[in-house]
């Protein structure tokens, strides 16, 4: 697509200008844009996740995965049911399918998750929850922490390495099917620190992580979606997946259109970016990055972060469903969800990148190609 291009610095110009509105009157505006996605894809059907024979492979029940767009495993053993997991392509920048998002692996969902690995031909897991919160178990633990082998179904695990970085943790997996002389390397990325509730208190280390993702994916062959889960796979996953799209489109020179981008992932899966607070973090991660890790204007990215952080206090994460219930609030300017007829052409791969542009950035004519 033919799009304008813009500097670094005037994305961040503006960009900046467009948090100092939202910023306005306690946060009027993020909220506002905040309240406007909440009936997005509410309609979009889940049959296959909601049926009572999946129900168990599901770790909350509010959580399920758009059948348009849910993974499909492959049939084992002429059991229809099987091939279902509850994870999702979504858009990244390129296509409909440049992430899986997905929940933590439950017990007896380790070997479809690593199964799904295999089928897809992933080379970049993305986790973004400790395992355990308290007494509350967020993802169980399905592959090796230290140098070893465990089995999955017919996937063997072998972790090769586990390197820790400042805050995150990198380990190099060896994935082979039993029998098979086939192998690949998979990449896991752990970053623990991200609570249940609420956002990281560092920014500066979040958006370090996922520019080492960003550089990761850029450097590698597409070869495959990129898994990306937290316990839900919605809240800290979906706001991880827009960050980084956003800083993926700022690289290219493109003004990013946060909003417009949460709707996208919404009409993909369920709740993506789930809380106000999530929704200001994404603002708050391209503020800093845009300004090369400096915070851009120092004063503008500390008032994010004090909204953010206010926000944070008086908001529950809905993540693991324990609030998890689709709201309906009144809105004075509701964001209506499409008609069903037409949810295929929105949806449609030469759409992607045109709904998260704004209008003034498509180019005119006798522009170059970006």
């Amino acid at each position: 697509m033919r799009v304008q291009t813009f500097p670094r610095s005037q994305i961040l110009k503006e960009f900046d200008l467009r948090c100092q509105a939202l910023t306005a009157n306690n946060n009027r505006g993020f909220k506002q844009e905040f309240e406007e996605l909440t009936d997005v894809g509410k309609d979009l059907p889940t049959r296959a996740g909601d049926s009572e024979v999946n129900r168990v492979k599901n770790r909350y029940p509010t959580i399920l995965p758009y059948d348009h767009c849910r993974v499909r495993l492959s049939i084992q053993n002429s059991k229809a049911h099987s091939d279902y997991i509850n994870a999702s392509f979504v858009p990244g920048g390129a296509s409909e399918r440049d992430f899986i998002c997905t929940q933590g692996p439950l017990c007896n969902t380790m070997a479809d998750f690593w199964r799904m690995v295999w089928e897809q031909n992933v080379r970049i897991i993305v986790m973004l929850t400790p395992l355990r919160h308290k007494d509350t178990v967020l993802c169980e633990k399905y592959w090796p922490l230290e140098r070893g082998t465990v089995y999955h179904g017919l996937i063997q695990v072998t972790t090769v390495s586990h390197k820790q970085g400042p805050d995150y943790f990198v380990t190099s997996i060896n994935l082979r099917q039993r029998d098979s002389p086939a192998d690949r390397i998979i990449t896991h990325y752990h970053y623990p620190s991200w609570p249940d509730q609420g956002v990281p208190k560092d920014l500066s280390s979040l958006c370090a992580f996922t520019e080492h993702v960003r550089q990761h994916l850029k450097a590698i062959p597409a070869l495959g979606p990129a898994v990306v889960h937290c316990s839900a796979g919605v809240g800290r996953s979906g706001t991880f997946v827009t960050s980084l799209w956003l800083m993926q489109l700022c690289a290219r020179g493109i003004q990013p259109d946060v909003r417009a981008a949460v709707v996208d992932l919404r009409l993909h899966r369920m709740w993506m970016v789930q809380t106000l607070a999530q929704y200001i973090l994404v603002y708050r991660c391209l503020i800093h990055w845009l300004g090369g890790g400096t915070g851009g204007n120092l004063t503008r990215t500390k008032q994010i972060q004090e909204a953010s952080l206010k926000v944070n206090h008086h908001i529950k994460d809905h993540q693991g469903g324990r609030s998890g219930r689709r709201r309906h609030r009144h809105r004075e300017n509701p964001l209506p969800d499409p008609p069903q007829n037409t949810i295929q052409q929105i949806l449609h791969p030469r759409n992607l990148l045109r709904r998260i542009l704004p209008s003034s950035s498509l180019f005119n004519p006798g522009s170059h190609n970006s």
